[in-house]
């Protein structure tokens, strides 16, 4: 795991854009994993940027979503098809049907949850997947005591990752309760993994996740046996590392 500490928000998305762009530039068809939340946002803003400037083109790319709330309208606006839309599809100009998300709507969710891992394994895997991380340790939404080899699936969310996510939507009660996410397992199965991390709310998360044992109550310390995890903070994120100037 290679963690990278930067000044602020702002550098975070620039160096983690030097990352992505590092790993997929010289690939007929690059894929990439796409995470939503507020984390990424800078980076998918700065991917834009290099992308209007030359230094990329993701009209041919592929991309799979980490995750879907099971149940939502998907023309909702909070749906995780429209935010994926709306932050990345249309700002990085890749095509819309070159982009799965998890079907959480769909008759059949095991049938459905199987066939996204398969389309994965297609293509030949993730080339770059984007991580955030939540106030509990979950990627995409791997809660607490995911299995550390768990496949594409249907999951429970917490209580307090509804309470975190309430602020998109008009009240608590309008939240999820179940959502299909990738698994730890097939994110472990992505080349290379960028985590993008910001501000002090996140950082006993961090903290727990790469100086903390690796433990099913933090998912996200998984990442520490990943082959290829670059994680990119600011300051603010790092301020509970104990060995920050030894990554600095």
């Amino acid at each position: 795991m290679e963690i990278i500490i930067v000044a602020n928000e702002e550098e975070v998305g620039r160096v983690a854009a030097d990352k992505v762009i590092e790993h997929l530039s010289g690939l007929a068809t690059p894929v990439i994993g796409l995470a939503t939340g507020s984390s990424p946002l800078g980076l998918y803003a700065e991917l834009a940027r290099r992308q209007d400037e030359g230094d990329i083109d993701f009209s041919h790319a592929l991309g799979f979503a980490l995750d879907e709330y099971v149940g939502i309208d998907p023309a909702h606006p909070e749906s995780y098809r429209n935010v994926i839309n709306r932050t990345v599809v249309e700002p990085l100009r890749m095509a819309p049907e070159r982009v799965r998300v998890p079907d959480g709507a769909a008759e059949d969710l095991e049938a459905a949850v199987e066939e996204y891992d398969a389309a994965i394994e297609a293509v030949g895997g993730v080339d770059v997947q984007v991580l955030g991380i939540g106030s509990n340790g979950h990627i995409g939404f791997n809660e607490p005591f995911s299995s550390f080899s768990s496949r594409t699936r249907v999951e429970v969310l917490t209580p307090q990752t509804r309470e975190d996510n309430a602020r998109f939507f008009d009240s608590l009660d309008q939240v999820p309760t179940h959502c299909v996410t990738q698994g730890l397992g097939t994110i472990m199965d992505s080349h290379c993994a960028v985590m993008v991390v910001t501000g002090e709310h996140k950082a006993d998360a961090v903290a727990a996740m790469v100086e903390g044992p690796v433990a099913a109550v933090m998912p996200a310390s998984i990442l520490q046996f990943h082959p290829n995890c670059i994680v990119v903070i600011d300051e603010a994120a790092a301020s509970k590392l104990q060995h920050a100037d030894l990554f600095r």
